[in-house]
């Protein structure tokens, strides 16, 4: 309970939750948990005509963690949620990730120091500045 409470980056608090029974409608929600809703008017919107959209994550609030077509609803690129019109996916497209920088899975070069730091050597390509 503390920790709804007092712990916005870890899901949504009680204050969250409540103005979204209050003011909002559940529009939907995604693969990853993330809940999506839309204000019931136009009372706090940012833009005249729009009714404001939010998302509550599921776990660790990561603005990565919403897929395309979610965020497309969020940003009015489209004006139906996923629920209603699904996104048509080109065979071209892969899935979404979220952003993995900072964890275990993060993606690390060759030569990196948090994969051992070994880099070869230079090869003839380079040369070494000398002051003359």
């Amino acid at each position: 309970m503390l920790k709804a409470m007092l712990t916005w980056w870890n899901g949504a608090t009680i204050g969250v939750r409540f103005t979204a029974w209050r003011r909002g409608v559940f529009i939907g929600s995604d693969h990853l948990g993330n809940k999506y809703y839309e204000a019931k008017d136009t009372k706090d919107s940012y833009d005249v005509g729009r009714k404001r959209r939010w998302v509550i994550y599921n776990g660790y609030a990561e603005a990565s963690k919403v897929p395309p077509e979610w965020h497309g609803w969020l940003h009015y690129t489209f004006d139906e949620p996923p629920t209603r019109e699904p996104l048509a996916r080109k065979g071209w497209e892969k899935d979404h990730r979220p952003n993995l920088t900072g964890t275990v899975h993060a993606w690390r070069p060759k030569g990196s120091i948090a994969r051992g730091g070994e880099r070869p050597k230079a090869t003839g390509d380079y040369e070494a500045w000398r002051p003359e």
